[in-house]
């Protein structure tokens, strides 16, 4: 079930996690960037606690960052 189906939203979000493919120190800033940019397009604040993981791959090829989120909803 999705957070938006139960009266959720990402202010409910305790912490999200990142999973990144090939993730090395020069690619750091576009994810930076993407980041940025997608917490300005949802209205959300990019500073909560945030895992970074570097993983070899994900379940679609095609996939080179995966956002998994951990929400509270009372």
């Amino acid at each position: 079930m999705r957070g938006a189906e139960v009266g959720g939203s990402f202010d409910d979000v305790a912490k999200p996690t990142v999973y990144v493919v090939d993730r090395t120190p020069d690619k750091m800033p576009l994810l930076e960037e993407g980041v940025m940019r997608a917490a300005v397009k949802l209205g959300i604040d990019p500073v909560k606690p945030i895992t970074l993981l570097g993983v070899a791959a994900l379940g679609e090829p095609d996939l080179l960052v995966e956002v998994e989120a951990t929400a509270s909803i009372d």
